[in-house]
């Protein structure tokens, strides 16, 4: 199997699966009973390029408030549940696009089958998520610790269940705070199982560790093939998650568009304040997303046409004066105040065509 090849599974005004690009999520940490809260998150997200949200579902106050976020945002609505079947529902009817359960934790088999049979009658898909620190103390005494093998195990029979009852409008995620475990889980199930798979490192940390966690997982997981929608999972702002995840989807060449900023690492020859320089360019060209280019900021105007050679726009500073580049090849010398101006002026010219 590969994401071209898994079943196309219609999430609101999105769709997951059979060679569809590879969707971002990210999850919000308001509380959902904040409506106005919530809101206003989801449209920083969708603003940074997430393109479904999720949210978390612990009363039945949050789940009423989905109507009135549903109906001020453009991103589907995830809802996430755990525990009680009747959150599960409520949240339905009040307008999630999908929801999140662990059968495993609803409790007993007619309680998951109100839950399917409500998503039935309303055509909602359901992600069957398994995670590695609630996996089932059957799967670990057959395999002796928390296994790959296990969290496949579970995820396949959670979704035998469901098919069933009748049902096959259905996501899985299997996910591990060990990246390894979590790329091995991936390689199995993916062997087994037509359905989409959403991929995430959960747990992965702060925002350094979580991103070299995630990006060393997801890497290894989406270049195979396999993913057919991501989420980051980082202890801090989840804008973060969504820059990260897009990231990379970009360096692995799975989604094309907007400015890829690269820059040289500062050395002795460096006679400008290169790391704020190139800070700058890179939040300037967050806002150029309708753009499919290289920027290169380099520190040295020795090096930096050859270093910059395949960038399409380039610039280099050094002892209070700076030079921009085009395809490599020098355009004009300029004091090094100017740099980012002119390297603005640049960019709203190739956008005007």
């Amino acid at each position: 199997m590969s994401r071209n090849h898994t079943k196309q599974i219609k999430i609101g005004n999105r769709t997951v699966g059979g060679g569809n690009p590879v969707l971002i999520q990210s999850m919000c940490n308001t509380k959902t009973e904040d409506a106005a809260a919530t809101v206003e998150q989801i449209k920083r997200l969708a603003d940074a390029g997430c393109e479904i949200v999720r949210v978390a579902v612990p009363t039945m106050e949050a789940a009423r408030a989905l109507e009135q976020i549903k109906n001020q945002i453009d991103i589907p609505l995830v809802a996430d549940i755990h525990f009680n079947y009747k959150l599960a529902i409520a949240a339905m009817e009040y307008g999630a696009d999908k929801i999140r359960i662990n059968p495993g934790n609803i409790g007993e088999e007619e309680r998951v089958q109100a839950v399917v049979e409500k998503a039935k009658s309303l055509n909602i898909p359901i992600r069957v998520g398994v995670n590695s620190g609630s996996l089932e103390e059957k799967y670990i005494e057959k395999y002796g610790r928390v296994t790959a093998e296990g969290l496949v195990e579970s995820a396949l029979e959670k979704t035998a269940l469901i098919e069933s009852m009748g049902y096959d409008n259905l996501v899985i995620s299997i996910k591990s705070s060990d990246v390894l475990m979590c790329v091995r889980a991936h390689e199995l199930i993916d062997r087994q199982t037509c359905y989409p798979l959403h991929v995430g490192i959960t747990e992965a940390g702060t925002l350094c560790s979580g991103n070299i966690k995630s990006s060393v997982g997801l890497g290894i997981i989406l270049y195979q093939g396999i993913g057919d929608t991501i989420r980051v999972s980082l202890t801090g702002d989840p804008v973060e998650e969504v820059k990260t995840a897009k990231r990379i989807l970009k360096t692995l060449g799975l989604r094309k568009g907007g400015v890829e900023v690269v820059s040289c690492p500062t050395c002795g020859r460096t006679k400008i304040d290169l790391i704020g320089l190139a800070n700058r360019v890179e939040t300037l060209a967050a806002g150029y997303d309708d753009l499919d280019i290289k920027v290169a900021v380099m520190g040295c105007i020795v090096n930096g046409p050859g270093e910059a050679k395949e960038a399409d726009l380039g610039i280099a500073g050094g002892a209070g004066e700076g030079i921009l580049f085009k395809k490599g090849e020098k355009d004009r010398k300029m004091p090094e105040g100017e740099l980012l101006e002119a390297l603005k002026a640049e960019l709203d010219g190739m956008r005007q065509g």
